[in-house]
């Protein structure tokens, strides 16, 4: 009997130390306050930016006076470094920075300062020599967003086609994108072979503003593009000109918008279909959550894990679509997106493949046959599908 005593007594002191242990640890994180500090390449009047800056308010909601946060708009890329410091001497411990050129300049200051928690959005060089422990990046995997925007632009299409409204011929796409990057084709080209699920002869023509934010080349290029007989035009640009250009035409064929990081059904009523965004607050309100307490960001967030980089799809809420303006779009487009949305969540859809042949636009002799697919976001978080597709997607200079 005593020796029953003695061990319940001994089980009951490890469970109070333990106990004791999580209250401590749990009033910690409580009493700790902590600065988080924000580097933006736009400000609130860009829809990129604007995503970032309600997932810092939300923290403000969340957090009260336990977090402060400090944001920097505006910042060119190349000039970043000047502002970044700002931040650290304003005693920032977590730094999230938002355009991918911003990554060279973070990760040396992450290297300068290890004490600071260093996460930056979009870029791919966390795991690059030299890695460091304090230097994270992280994307939510978009291509899966621009597909299912894709199939719902192929149905309206198909509608199109249908009522007689236009031919399969004249099924055509334009695309105002800002950059040649892997980001930008790889989401172009998802979303290409989401129209293509549907309508299976659909082509393109992307053409390249090289900026992310220029409204009037936006609004000249759509129009440009329906000028040519586009009958769907999409975005990967951060300004409301494709959409109006949309809105405004006099084109005897109707044509559609689909969007990028907004909705423009305030700005498109008649011609917005849908779109999808990065959801961006999983990850950034989780790395706050890891740094109060202590933690290691990739240990603390739900996603895919590759070393010091994070990622994830529509299965861990890091990829939304954008509100569906059904009065415009096709019957039945809602069911089937929210199909293609749980085709990603059971890892059934592999976007990339077909029978393709892409083209490096750098190099023509680098191609890449979709015959035997290509798994985008399979070792990084930041897109590397860099190829466009021959006699498929047309270039437009």
């Amino acid at each position: 009997m005593k020796k029953t005593y003695t061990v319940t007594f001994f089980t009951c002191g490890i469970i109070i130390a333990v106990v004791l242990a999580a209250v401590l640890s749990f009033h910690k994180s409580e009493s700790k306050t902590l600065k988080v500090g924000f580097i933006y390449v736009g400000d609130a009047s860009t829809s990129y930016t604007n995503n970032f800056i309600e997932v810092q308010n939300a923290i403000t909601d969340k957090y009260g006076k336990q977090v402060k946060t400090i944001a920097m708009c505006n910042v060119a890329e190349g000039t970043e470094e000047e502002y970044l410091e700002r931040l650290i001497d304003s005693g920032c411990e977590l730094i999230i920075a938002t355009s991918y050129n911003y990554g060279v300049t973070m990760k040396k200051l992450a290297e300068k300062y290890p004490d600071i928690e260093f996460c930056m959005a979009t870029c791919s060089n966390a795991n690059e020599e030299p890695r460091l422990e304090n230097y994270h990046t992280f994307m939510g995997a978009i291509y899966q967003g621009r597909y299912t925007a894709g199939v719902a632009a192929g149905m309206k299409l198909q509608e199109l086609i249908d009522n007689g409204t236009i031919t399969k011929e004249q099924a055509k796409i334009g695309y105002v994108a800002a950059y040649p990057y892997a980001e930008v084709i790889s989401g172009y080209t998802a979303f290409l072979l989401g129209v293509r699920s549907i309508v299976p002869d659909v082509v393109m023509s992307v053409r390249y503003t090289n900026n992310w934010n220029d409204y009037l080349i936006e609004k000249k290029y759509a129009k440009e593009f329906i000028d040519e007989g586009c009958v769907i035009i999409s975005q990967h640009s951060d300004t409301t000109g494709p959409a109006t250009a949309c809105e405004a035409t006099d084109s005897d064929t109707p044509v559609y918008i689909v969007s990028y990081n907004e909705s423009m059904a305030n700005v498109a009523p008649t011609t917005y279909l849908t779109g999808c965004k990065i959801n961006w607050e999983p990850y950034v309100t989780g790395a706050v959550e890891s740094v109060l307490k202590d933690k290691k960001i990739e240990e603390n967030v739900k996603g895919n894990v590759v070393g010091n980089d994070m990622g994830a799809g529509f299965e861990e809420g890091w990829v939304e679509m954008l509100e569906l303006n059904e009065l415009v779009a096709a019957k039945g487009t809602k069911a089937k997106m929210q199909e293609v949305i749980n085709g990603f969540k059971k890892g059934k859809i592999q976007v990339f493949q077909g029978d393709y042949i892409g083209v490096d636009p750098e190099d023509p002799k680098d191609t890449c046959n979709l015959k035997k697919g290509y798994i985008e976001n399979e070792n990084s978080s930041a897109p590397t599908f860099h190829y466009v597709l021959k006699d498929v997607i047309t270039v437009e200079e």
